[in-house]
C-alpha cells in the first residue's frame, strides 16, 4: 500500500510541475509548439493512410510526410532558423530566412512529386 500512495504523490507532483511550467511558456512558443505538433500529426495520419489503402503513388506519399517532416524540422525551437530563437540575427531577417528555406522545401517537393 505505501508504494501506491508514493507513486500517486509523484505522480502529482510530476503534473504540478509541468502546469506551473506551462502556464511560464510564452504564448510565441505555445503557437510554435502547436505548430510543429500539428506537422507532425498530419504525417502520422498520411503514414496511416498509406498502411491502410496502399502506397500506389509513393511519390505523393513520400512528398507529403517530407514536406510535413521538413515544415516540423525548420520550426523547431532548437533550430537556428526559428524567428523565436535566432539569437544572432535580427527577427525580421530570421522570419525572411525560415521563409525562404519553407519555399525551397516545397519547391523541391513539388519536383519529387513529378
Amino acid at each position: 500500500m505505501g508504494r501506491t500512495s508514493s507513486t500517486k504523490e509523484d505522480a502529482g507532483a510530476l503534473f504540478h510541475s509541468l502546469r506551473s511550467a506551462y502556464a511560464a511558456t510564452p504564448v510565441n512558443l505555445k503557437i510554435i509548439d502547436l505548430y510543429v505538433g500539428f506537422a507532425i500529426f498530419t504525417a502520422l495520419i498520411q503514414v496511416v493512410y498509406m498502411a491502410m489503402v496502399g502506397s500506389f503513388p509513393f511519390n505523393s506519399f513520400l512528398s507529403g510526410v517530407l514536406s510535413c517532416v521538413g515544415t516540423a524540422v525548420l520550426a523547431d525551437k532548437s533550430n537556428f532558423l526559428s524567428p523565436l530563437f535566432a539569437k544572432d540575427l535580427p527577427p525580421e531577417r530570421a522570419f525572411a530566412d525560415f521563409v525562404l528555406c519553407n519555399l525551397v522545401l516545397h519547391l523541391v517537393i513539388m519536383n519529387f512529386l513529378g
